[in-house]
């Protein structure tokens, strides 16, 4: 705010009038001064209040954070009736930019852009060289030579106050202010109200990029929406009909986006064919169970390309054990390069012969509850991770099924699941909880519910999970 210095008294008087009694009635031209004096202040303070009102509005309203500097050095200059302002801004990678310049007299604008310009090469160029995508923040050694050289190519004659612009902390820029007045100072209330100014554009520039990360996180979780949805439809929608077995089936990632994935694959291009007619109930399926290391859409990426590469192998009429090799050498140069591995239980069930053929490239054995002795046993061969040897082999075996058999196949979302005390509920668990359902459920659907229900309780955790859970569940019928 300026100082007005109260006007002087005449040494002599110089208009006066005369009172009834003859003597000389008193001079009332210092009390007008000072009334005016007092209604000049309320109009400057009023004056500095609307512009920060104004600057405060914008604030609020512009969503051009441009739009928005383009005030701040107008605003500086007014509320401290000084000459001009700029506003200078560090760049990510270390460079100082003029931003934005205003001068109250447009003959000078020229003569400052130039030393300003000037000023802030000279900083620049002193800087060390930053790679491209790196960052730098200057220092205060860097700061403080910035406003040596701003001073200095604006000359001796010019009254200048530079205050930071603070983010999060970090200086992110200058505000400058200028005055060739002779008579103008820098008074403590001048300096606070740039130091106000410089304040409101650090607030619009946090917004600013508060709002560009609001709307990276927006595009993020929509693409992330549609991967899911992808992914999802890439799931069966449904357990096909298949001679003499019940199905049930369910994939509950952690994420949008998991690393689990099961499949139901008839086994030959005449089973593809005639699936609309419900002649594929006769013909040999692959049921197939498989988890990628690691969760979200990494994981969701391998598995995709996983599915659509099993699904072409299978055509080919090979055994399990041969399947999983090509499938481990055609992924293994992807794989390797991902630092990623991909587990997987491949079977092939003929419902002529009710015997199912497997093979294991190191995934969860599926559980086996065979009905005439009321026993579990787990289906497994020895083979190594797709994606982790070139050269692995893997083994075929087979079991024949009968009437009552129930088989799960699961991922490790169910072994793993972890309750309060960090105990996992484990593969016993999952047996003797399997053992029960078979027992006392029935119909695959119960048994996966039930099984679903029983690692929730054991976790205490019902509507999130800690990593996918994928569970099959295949009963043979009469």
């Amino acid at each position: 705010m300026t100082a007005v210095p109260l006007p002087r008294q005449p040494s002599q008087p110089s208009d006066r009038t005369t009172a009834a009694g003859g003597g000389a009635a008193p001079d009332i031209t210092p009390v007008f001064a000072l009334k005016e004096l007092v209604a000049r202040l309320n109009r400057e303070q009023h004056k500095i209040q609307d512009l920060l009102s104004s600057l405060g509005f914008a604030l609020r309203s512009f969503n051009n954070l441009n739009q928005f500097l383009e005030l701040i050095p107008l605003m500086a200059s007014r509320v401290t009736d000084s000459d001009g302002g700029a506003l200078l801004l560090f760049k990510p990678n270390g460079q100082v930019r003029l931003e934005r310049l205003h001068c109250q007299d447009s003959r000078w604008t020229r003569e400052i852009r130039k030393a300003m310009e000037t000023a802030t090469r000279q900083v620049t160029a002193s800087l060390p060289t930053v790679a491209p995508g790196e960052t730098i923040s200057l220092l205060p050694g860097a700061i403080a030579t910035l406003d040596h050289q701003v001073s200095h190519h604006l000359g001796s004659d010019v009254q200048l106050f530079g205050t930071a612009i603070l983010v999060k902390n970090t200086e992110r820029g200058r505000l400058y202010v200028f005055s060739r007045d002779p008579q103008y100072t820098w008074t403590e209330t001048r300096q606070k109200l740039v130091r106000l100014v410089a304040d409101q554009t650090a607030v619009a520039i946090e917004n600013d990029e508060l709002t560009v990360e609001l709307r990276k996180k927006e595009r993020l979780d929509r693409e992330l929406e549609i991967g899911a949805e992808i992914q999802l439809r890439l799931l069966p929608r449904q357990c096909p009909k298949i001679q003499g077995v019940e199905l049930a089936a369910r994939c509950k990632t952690a994420n949008r986006v998991g690393g689990d994935y099961y499949d139901f694959i008839p086994a030959s291009y005449d089973q593809m064919r005639s699936k609309k007619d419900g002649s594929s109930e006769r013909g040999r399926w692959s049921v197939a169970i498989g988890d990628v290391m690691g969760k979200g859409v990494p994981a969701g990426l391998i598995m995709t390309m996983t599915r659509g590469m099993l699904r072409a192998e299978v055509l080919n009429a090979h055994s399990p054990a041969r399947i999983l090799q090509h499938l481990n050498r055609v992924m293994y140069a992807d794989l390797e390069n991902s630092n990623r591995f991909v587990t997987l239980f491949y079977s092939e069930y003929d419902p002529i012969s009710r015997t199912l053929f497997y093979s294991n490239a190191a995934h969860n054995p599926p559980l086996l509850w065979q009905a005439s002795t009321q026993s579990i046993r787990r289906l497994d061969t020895l083979g190594m991770l797709i994606g982790l040897d070139a050269d692995t082999h893997y083994q075929d075996a087979q079991v024949q099924l009968n009437p009552g058999d129930t088989l799960i196949y699961y991922t490790d979302g169910f072994t793993d699941a972890a309750d309060q005390s960090g105990d996992r509920f484990d593969e016993e668990n999952l047996t003797k909880a399997f053992e029960w359902a078979c027992q006392h459920c029935h119909t695959p659907q119960e048994i996966l519910e039930y099984l679903f229900d029983r690692v929730h309780a054991f976790t205490g955790a019902i509507d999130r999970n800690a990593d996918d859970m994928t569970l099959i569940v295949m009963q043979i019928k009469e």
